[in-house]
């Protein structure tokens, strides 16, 4: 069963909420720029971050899995739109976007496959997707009181497999929320501070694993690889992405 709306916008309002929201903003912003010019869709529960690109994208869509429950987003100020979808089925056309990213959304799906075959549907050529999933490894997997420890938590490999089984070419991957999920100032306030630490000290063990891919006609089995997300990454050249080692 999802989380209902009411719950994950209490959440990012949160000290903590606002704190991871700014990190995983972070490492998007980090690997795609503003995105000018493109359209942009939101999986799951993704409004947290879509607003960090602001209104560079030529549209972003945030589409909420109708279990949510309403939402509330300010995206039709900047000519955006929510809208509420069944799972995993899609109410749009082939090949629509150029960017797509999944957050709350794979955790709480009951068919991982079917979902990510309605996104390469949707998913122009060459587009890129980014899964955001809870950390099998990490310890915020292992909190109920924050939407990461909700749903089915993921390893990279089962990322990067399901993946590479969907058609996609992993182009690079990441760990993200190494603070502590308490909701305390002192460790709030130095988010950063702890993904720095966390990165050098424990680079798998992050609350929420994040990998990239491209949309393939053909993606070669396994193919794809562990170039951190946090650098960023020549996007036309993901052969060269592909020899690139997290540390």
């Amino acid at each position: 069963m999802r989380q209902d709306a009411v719950t994950l916008e209490r959440f990012y309002a949160s000290p903590l909420g606002r704190a991871a929201g700014r990190v995983l903003t972070g490492k998007l912003t980090d690997l795609w720029g503003d995105a000018a010019g493109l359209t942009m869709l939101g999986l799951g529960y993704a409004l947290p971050v879509l607003d960090a690109f602001g209104a560079a994208p030529a549209r972003i869509i945030a589409a909420v899995p109708f279990e949510h429950g309403p939402v509330r987003w300010s995206a039709s100020e900047r000519g955006n739109a929510s809208v509420a979808v069944g799972d995993p089925r899609l109410p749009f056309p082939d090949a629509l976007f150029d960017r797509v990213i999944v957050l709350h959304g794979l955790e709480e799906t009951g068919d991982p496959r079917a979902y990510l075959r309605e996104i390469w549907r949707v998913t122009a050529p060459e587009g890129r997707i980014v899964l955001a999933a809870a950390n099998r490894s990490g310890l915020w997997s292992r909190v109920t009181q924050t939407p990461f420890g909700q749903g089915r938590p993921w390893t990279r490999s089962q990322l990067s497999n399901l993946l590479s089984g969907g058609l996609f070419q992993v182009t690079a991957s990441s760990s993200a929320l190494y603070m502590p999920p308490l909701s305390n100032s002192l460790v709030t306030s130095a988010a950063e501070g702890w993904e720095a630490i966390g990165r050098t000290l424990a680079p798998g063990l992050g609350g929420v694993v994040l990998v990239e891919a491209v949309k393939r006609l053909y993606a070669p089995p396994n193919g794809g690889a562990a170039a951190p997300v946090t650098e960023r990454i020549r996007l036309a050249r993901p052969a060269q992405a592909a020899r690139r080692e997290d540390h």
